[in-house]
């Protein structure tokens, strides 16, 4: 079947596919949507609510504000209504909107009143939209009023129409992603009647209010920006259901604007502008903030101005970015390029009277030469210029030390001058007093080279140029070139300057460099997670010059601290609730952000692939200020390392579990490998020779019951031995045994185990050897005892038909016990691991008998005495395996008292 190329390009959308399937997942939000406080938001809200209860929906009114009007309050009457929630607020109690009933009460439908209104200072979210957002989350439908004045982006428009300043906003955004918007619209006209008949405020209230606000030319500008976005949001909705349904444009090709954000004041009235720009275009947008480089301490009103506008970027939906550079214009349309940015939009900006002699402004530097991208530029108001960009002016202690520094300088190079004359005759005195201009602009900066230039000048005049000692020169061209010395000093000493100022920036770039791979180094050899935390909890205060805290979620108690710096006793309720949401949500949450913002720390998730593991607290050193371009910098990158180590530790930690986990299968394997073979073996035995007894009884010869008997004697004995030593293993693991200090005579615990291996093993031969001199030593004769018949019984199994050789003398102050076979031996490889649990393979002849504990319990109950054991074979010896003990022996003074 043939198939049409076109069908391709008719699919659905699969951007707008995915934005629905997120949709479909959360709450619904409708906004009644007015353009001034009094056309019926609220009633028309209400109205509808009554009409979906009647469908059997489950409505609950979580605020409504009726102001005291008799029809509004009518409507909410049959509707259930959350209690508020009661906090205090400057010496009154307020109520306030109570979320976390909402969210454990969970209606079908929620009906939250003025979405721009202002929480109490101690609500878990600073503003009633954010409240919103996260009912949303939790999948239940909102419906919501808001006025267009508190629209964020029409916040600077309405305040120059009206001349009302307008401090409740709400992001563009909130409405973007709403659901539905009802436009509730009256004309001017019926609104100011309405006002006049008391409906809207009290009369006296009314009356301040016409003359104000509710003019007749405000409302219309209202109700016009109202229309407008209105009609835009559903024209979005439109193109929405268009790509959705894979139905035919034509539609707008994408644009994607750069908003250029300054230094001054004025910054966040362009964001404003490159918002309700991108609104129009339905586009993405980008905040850049370009830092020049040698510039980063830069005056705390700058820094407050950056993070102003940046944030507002951010509550209005751009992304924000910032980089450094030295020529603005280059780094702003390399950035663009790189985006692929359409439209830049940026501020008006005007060249400073000098500077207009060497360069134009920034903002006509980039309309010509961004030929292949649009620029908007933003104009304002006279009076919003006036906090133009000024030079960086050095503190008065600085100054002093500038002016000094200079005139010492020049006062030298005088001297230096007046010898070189006396010596040399020098042509040109005026070259010479560049050096302390250079001095000046390298020590002190380029004020001090601007002082030490001029200072030159004067006194090149007065004591080199003819008439000395006057301010006055006789020849022109000595005036010339006095005053072409002049502006090269100048000159030189700018360039100088601005070398020192990029050096000093190259410094702290180094410095911060060398920091984190100092910390990247200290990570790298630390595998506790808890100094892990606490060398990142330091080091980050040290970067930041801020208080750290990191805090962990173990699996039971919930959020604890885990290391801080400086100590922190512990955390009131908001701060562990602001804790909470950065784990939880995976999105900072304290000081200077959208949750919480009044707590004292800013807490940051520590993410990683398998999600949010830890949680890091900052307190900053002064609250009122927002954190540096460098520290913030810092100390991203050191909590992203942070994060890093943790999940690595983590790793190390379920590695070691694993590698624990499967030496425990290994050994659960072999254990009951032995277990079957050394306890059925025995117990077979031992149950045919009973029933040959029971079954045959007199019919057997004597001897062959003696036999029988003697087989279920040897095979009990057998299995006792077993059942002990896995006892004996038991102890030695749990620290139960507790040997005793008597003086052991081991000649005689040696004689005691041979006659004992003779009854347990007759037909074995076993031979000793011991020292006449032989000492006694320290430890428990019952152990010891135990000790050599394990070895003996080990020589027997392995050593073939010759038996075991025991030897026992005196090395130095050791007593040196070793028992012998003549079997095949044990491999090199293995002599150390024959002593671990349950290991039975290394033997040459590859035979596999008992249960690998034997030696293991050896091992252990010599170390118990203090003692030492080792294996040696063939490659020491040609044959046979030796087991060498050595046990310290007591002074000959110490036995005497003891006995």
């Amino acid at each position: 079947m043939a198939r049409d190329d076109g069908d391709f390009d008719r699919r659905p959308d699969p951007d707008a596919l995915l934005a629905l399937s997120d949709k479909e997942s959360k709450g619904k939000l409708r906004v009644f949507l007015g353009a001034a406080p009094g056309v019926g938001k609220t009633y028309a809200m209400l109205a509808r609510a009554q009409a979906a209860k009647a469908e059997g929906v489950d409505v609950v009114i979580g605020v409504a504000e009726t102001h005291g009007r008799v029809e509004t309050q009518a409507l909410v009457n049959g509707l259930e209504t959350l209690p508020r929630r009661k906090c205090e607020y400057r010496g009154r109690i307020i109520e306030e909107f109570d979320i976390d009933a909402a969210l454990a009460r969970k209606p079908q439908l929620i009906l939250v009143d003025e979405l721009a209104h202002t929480n109490a200072p101690d609500s878990r979210h600073p503003k009633r939209w954010q409240d919103v957002e996260e009912l949303l989350e939790a999948g239940i439908d909102v419906w919501t009023t808001l006025n267009v004045q508190h629209l964020e982006s029409l916040a600077d428009v309405v305040s120059r129409v009206t001349g009302v300043a307008v401090r409740e906003t709400v992001p563009d955004r909130v409405l973007q992603n709403a659901t539905d918007v009802i436009l509730v619209d009256i004309t001017p006209d019926e609104l100011l009647q309405r006002l006049k008949e008391g409906k809207v405020y009290v009369p006296e209230t009314a009356k301040r209010a016409i003359q104000n606000f509710f003019t007749p030319r405000n409302l219309t500008a209202l109700r016009e920006l109202a229309l407008r976005r209105t009609a835009e949001r559903v024209d979005d909705q439109m193109v929405d259901f268009l790509r959705q349904g894979a139905i035919e444009g034509p539609w707008a090709t994408a644009e994607r604007l750069l908003v250029c954000v300054g230094r001054d004041a004025t910054s966040e009235a362009v964001v404003r502008a490159g918002a309700r720009l991108a609104t129009a275009l339905n586009a993405t947008w980008i905040a850049l903030y370009v830092e020049r480089a040698g510039q980063e301490e830069q005056s705390a009103e700058v820094v407050r101005n950056v993070d102003r506008a940046l944030r507002l970027a951010e509550r209005l939906g751009a992304e924000v970015a910032r980089i450094s550079g030295d020529d603005l214009v280059d780094e702003v349309l390399r950035f663009a390029r790189r985006e692929n940015i359409t439209q830049i939009v940026l501020g008006r900006s005007q060249a400073r009277p000098f500077s207009r002699l060497f360069r134009r402004s920034l903002t006509d530097e980039i309309l010509r030469q961004s030929t292949d991208i649009a620029v908007h530029v933003v104009v304002q108001e006279d009076g919003a210029l006036e906090t133009r960009r000024r030079p960086k002016l050095p503190t008065l202690s600085q100054a002093w030390l500038g002016v000094g520094g200079a005139v010492l300088a020049v006062t030298i190079t005088v001297f230096i001058g007046y010898a070189l004359d006396r010596w040399l005759g020098l042509a040109n005195p005026s070259v010479i007093f560049l050096l302390p201009v250079v001095l000046c602009a390298a020590r002190f900066g380029m004020w001090s080279a601007i002082v030490a230039a001029v200072l030159s000048f004067l006194a090149c005049d007065f004591f080199f140029f003819d008439p000395r000692y006057q301010l006055t020169i006789s020849e022109p061209q000595e005036f010339l070139s006095l005053l072409v010395a002049l502006v090269v000093a100048v000159i030189t000493g700018m360039l100088a300057s601005k070398m020192r100022d990029y050096a000093q920036n190259m410094r702290q770039r180094s410095q911060a460099v060398q920091s984190l791979f100092e910390f990247s180094r200290k990570l790298s050899t630390i595998t506790t997670l808890e100094d892990i935390l606490w060398v990142s909890a330091l080091q980050i205060q040290k970067a930041g010059e801020a208080s750290c805290v990191v805090m962990l979620m173990p699996e039971d108690i919930g959020l604890r601290v885990a290391a801080a710096w400086p100590p922190v006793d512990e955390m009131d309720a908001g701060e562990l609730a602001a804790a909470r949401w950065a784990l939880e949500k995976n999105e900072p949450a304290g000081w200077r952000t959208d949750t919480l913002p009044n707590v004292r720390f800013q807490f940051r998730p520590l993410a990683t692939a398998r999600g949010v593991v830890a949680v890091c607290g900052i307190e900053p050193k002064t609250p009122d200020e927002p954190l540096s371009a460098a520290s913030e910098s810092t100390i991203s990158s050191l909590i992203e390392q942070t994060a890093i180590a943790i999940d690595r530790s983590m790793l190390v930690g379920e590695s070691v579990k694993a590698a624990a986990l499967e030496e425990n299968e290994k050994l659960r394997t072999i254990l009951l490998s032995a277990l079957s073979h050394d306890l059925r073996t025995p117990l077979t035995s031992i149950t045919g020779a009973v029933t040959s007894l029971r079954e045959l009884g007199e019919k057997l010869s004597p001897e062959d019951r003696k036999d029988l008997l003697l087989s279920i004697e040897e095979e009990t004995g057998r299995l006792s031995r077993f059942i002990a030593n896995m006892l004996d293993m038991s102890r030695i693991e749990s620290g139960a045994i507790s040997p005793g200090s008597d003086l052991v005579n081991v000649a005689e615990v040696i004689r005691n185990v041979l006659e004992r291996s003779k009854k347990t093993f007759p037909g074995k031969d076993t031979s000793i050897s011991i020292a006449p001199d032989l000492p006694s030593i320290r430890g428990d004769a019952n152990l010891l005892g135990q000790v050599l018949f394990n070895l003996i019984d080990n020589a027997h199994k392995y050593g073939g038909p010759t038996g075991a050789i025991i030897h026992a003398r005196r090395e130095g102050g050791d007593v040196v016990i070793t028992i012998t076979d003549e079997g095949p031996g044990v491999k090199s490889a293995d002599l150390e691991r024959i002593f671990e649990k349950f290991y039975r393979s290394g033997r040459i002849d590859g035979r596999k008998a008992g249960t690998g504990l034997g030696l293991s319990i050896c091992r252990g109950l010599v170390k118990a005495m203090g003692g030492t054991i080792v294996a040696q074979s063939p490659a020491v010896r040609r044959r046979g395996t030796r087991i060498v003990m050595r046990f310290p022996a007591p002074s000959e003074s110490k036995q005497g008292v003891a006995a």
